[in-house]
């Protein structure tokens, strides 16, 4: 079997017919078969794709011929072969559901207006410079900082990306206005929305992390800023960047320490649990608290 890999990529540029890419989209990946994710919008394309290393050379190659998409920096990491049970490819208004389909623009450079980008080496060389005055602020769903994430950075309330900006917008943050602010995620799509988000509301001076986590991970392991294993939306659930990473996430019924996530029990709830091994062989402990709630209170009905 040829050695296996993922992919993680995104470009922003102008896309005029959507659905066009799409379909060349499909050939391509369908043509190598490759499975994954991919979301095309007028700002251009987000994907992840696993498969044979060979094969998702070639996508990449043909990817980067696209009009806007030749400076695609395509992040790799180890595979399976069985991230993925299926190709999907979509068209969204958004390359990252925000809920503002307008908040950005986007010419063949890229996001206009978004955050400062920093190579790994540059954000560790403006903590250096400004110390502590710097902020880290995590562009992520709260639930993925549980296992990992920038030391002492902020962790925003949100659920999903859709409550982002009125996170941003409630006060809570406007104390870090004139503050140096590193916005970061897995591979920096996010961040390109949410430093314009932030740029856009006062935000005086804001960097986002070029690549992301996995840039940032894949240069420095955990060495120097990052601390915890990385959470990843597809079957591996999360990676690590070296072989004795630092494990800071805490099980929901022991607080034993823990990396790994589990699909709640519940089958109309999409929820994660963070759980043990131990804690994990119990079947309840992977049911969500409104489940054992209803189930308790029909015990006391009964």
């Amino acid at each position: 079997m040829e050695l296996q890999k993922v992919i993680l990529y995104y470009g922003f540029a102008p896309v005029a017919d959507p659905e066009a890419l799409k379909l060349w989209q499909r050939t391509l990946c369908e043509s190598l078969n490759l499975k994954g994710r991919i979301i095309i919008s007028k700002h251009g394309i987000n994907g992840t794709l696993g498969g044979d290393m060979s094969a998702l050379k070639k996508y990449v190659r043909q990817t980067k011929q696209y009009p806007g998409f030749k400076k695609i920096d395509f992040k790799w990491s180890d595979g399976t072969g069985s991230e993925f049970p299926r190709l999907a490819i979509k068209i969204r208004p958004e390359l990252v559901a925000f809920g503002y389909p307008d908040e950005i623009q986007v010419d063949v450079n890229g996001v206009v207006n978004g955050g400062k980008h920093l190579a790994p080496y540059e954000v560790n060389k403006l903590v250096e410079e400004r110390g502590e005055e710097v902020v880290f602020f995590d562009g992520r769903n709260a639930f993925e900082a549980k296992i990992g994430k920038f030391k002492d950075a902020v962790v925003p309330d949100v659920n999903t990306s859709r409550d982002f900006v009125a996170e941003v917008e409630s006060g809570k943050y406007d104390h870090l206005k004139e503050k140096p602010v590193v916005t970061y995620c897995t591979g920096g799509i996010r961040c390109e929305i949410l430093s314009a988000v932030m740029k856009n509301r006062g935000f005086k001076e804001v960097y986002q992390v070029k690549g992301g986590i996995v840039r940032y991970g894949n240069k420095f392991g955990d060495k120097e800023l990052w601390e915890g294993s990385l959470y990843t939306f597809d079957g591996r659930m999360a990676v690590d960047f070296s072989e004795d990473p630092k494990v800071i996430g805490e099980c929901e019924q022991c607080q034993a320490p823990t990396k790994q996530f589990y699909n709640c029990g519940t089958p109309t709830c999409h929820e994660l649990i963070l759980l043990c091994e131990p804690c994990s062989k119990i079947q309840s402990n992977k049911s969500c608290i409104h489940d054992q709630s209803k189930a308790r209170d029909k015990e006391l009905i009964g």
